[in-house]
C-alpha cells in the first residue's frame, strides 16, 4: 500500500481520528470515516492490483489508482459495491474535452456532478425520484462526496492551492444523482450508444443549478419547454458564453410529469433537441451593437434532456462551465 494513503489504529477514538484526518488534509470539512485496515481491505477485495492506475488527474496530476479511490471511498462513507462507479466517474474526467484542469482551478463555481444510469441505480439503491438533488440518500451523497474527495486528495483540488474558485457552491461537497427510465426518451447513456442493460456514469462540468416552472402548469410541450429556453438564454447571457467561439452542451433535468406532457403531445427526444437548439434570444450588453444570435447549443444533439426526479412540475437547468467543458459517459468497470 502506498506510503501516501495512511491507515488509522482500528481502535483510535473518532475525536482523535478526526483530528489526524483533518491535520493530513484530507477532508472536506464534514467528519470523515476513519480509513482503517479492515475498511481498506473490504473495499478493494477482489477488485484488481491496489496499484492500477487509471490515468492522472488535473491540475496537480495525481495517479488515479484503485488503492487511492478506494481510500478517499471509505473517508467519503461508500460500500465496497460503489467503488466501482466513483472509479469510472473519475477516470471520466480525463478525457481532454472534459477540461478538469480548467474545471477545478477556475475562479468560477463548477463543480464535477456525476449521473448514474441504468441496473447500477437500483442495484446500489439509488435515489432518482423525490429530493433526487438533495439529502436522504446514503448512496447518491456518498458516490458524490467520494468523486469531490478524488478531485480534493488526488487532483489536488485543495482550496488556495490548486482550487481557486472566489465563492464556490455547495455541489463541491457532493453532487450525483440517477437518471430514471421513461418509455418517451432513451437514456443519456443510450443515445450514446451503450446499451439499456449497461451501467454508465456521465460527468458534467456543473457551475450550479437553476429551477424551472412551466408556464401555465405545463399543460403543453411549449409551456414546458418555453422556460427551459429562457433559463438556457440567461446561462449564456451573465457569462462569458456571449464572448466565446464555442456554445457549451445543454443540460436539463425534468420530472416524468413533464416528460409524460412532451411525450402526450407527440414530442420525442429529436423535437425537443431541435427546439430548443431553435430558442436562442438575440442578446446584446448595453452600448454594446453586436447581437449574439448564436443558437443555444453547438448541435441539437448536444441539448441533452434527462428524467429524474419525483412527483412535480419543477424543472431543473444545470448550466455547464462557461469556460469550457464537454460531457462524458463512461461505462462502469467491472472490476
Amino acid at each position: 500500500m502506498s506510503e501516501d494513503l495512511p491507515l488509522l489504529p482500528e481502535d483510535m477514538p473518532w475525536e482523535a481520528a478526526q483530528a489526524e484526518l483533518e491535520a493530513l488534509e484530507l477532508g472536506d470539512g464534514l467528519p470523515l470515516v476513519p480509513p482503517t485496515l479492515a475498511r481498506y481491505e473490504a473495499m478493494l477485495a477482489g477488485r484488481g492490483s491496489p496499484a492500477q492506475s487509471f490515468g492522472c488527474l488535473m491540475p496537480l496530476m495525481g495517479e488515479l489508482t484503485l488503492e487511492a479511490v478506494a481510500y478517499n471511498c471509505i473517508l467519503a462513507g461508500c460500500r465496497p459495491d460503489e467503488l466501482p462507479v466513483v472509479l469510472s466517474a473519475a477516470e471520466a474526467c480525463t478525457e481532454d474535452a472534459f477540461n478538469l484542469l480548467g474545471v477545478l482551478s477556475t475562479t468560477g463555481t463548477p463543480t464535477v456532478a456525476v449521473c448514474v444510469h441504468g441496473p447500477a441505480v437500483e442495484a446500489l439503491g439509488m435515489n432518482a425520484e423525490s429530493n433526487v438533488l438533495g439529502p436522504g440518500n446514503r448512496a447518491n451523497a456518498c458516490i458524490g462526496r467520494a468523486v469531490s474527495l478524488v478531485m480534493r486528495n488526488i487532483a489536488g483540488a485543495k482550496p488556495g492551492t490548486a482550487d481557486m474558485a472566489t465563492m464556490g457552491q455547495p455541489g463541491k461537497y457532493t453532487f450525483c444523482f440517477a437518471e430514471r427510465a421513461h418509455s418517451g426518451f432513451p437514456s443519456l447513456s443510450e443515445r450514446r450508444g451503450f446499451d439499456v442493460s449497461e451501467s454508465c456514469v456521465t460527468v458534467f462540468g456543473v457551475s450550479g443549478t437553476d429551477e424551472v416552472l412551466p408556464r401555465s402548469g405545463g399543460d403543453s410541450p411549449i409551456s414546458v419547454l418555453q422556460p427551459v429556453a429562457a433559463s438556457m438564454n440567461s446561462a449564456i447571457d451573465v457569462s462569458s458564453l456571449t464572448r466565446k467561439p464555442d456554445r457549451n452542451e445543454q443540460v436539463f433535468l425534468m420530472p416524468p410529469e413533464m416528460a409524460d406532457i412532451l411525450e402526450t403531445g407527440g414530442w420525442d427526444l429529436l423535437r425537443v433537441q431541435e427546439y430548443l437548439f431553435n430558442g436562442r434570444r438575440p442578446f446584446a450588453y448595453e452600448g454594446e451593437n453586436d447581437l449574439d444570435d448564436r443558437p443555444l447549443a453547438p448541435t441539437p444533439e448536444d441539448i441533452h434532456p434527462i428524467v429524474t426526479g419525483g412527483v412535480g412540475v419543477k424543472m431543473t437547468h444545470l448550466p455547464l462551465w462557461a469556460g469550457g467543458t464537454r460531457t462524458v459517459t463512461r461505462a462502469v468497470h467491472s472490476l
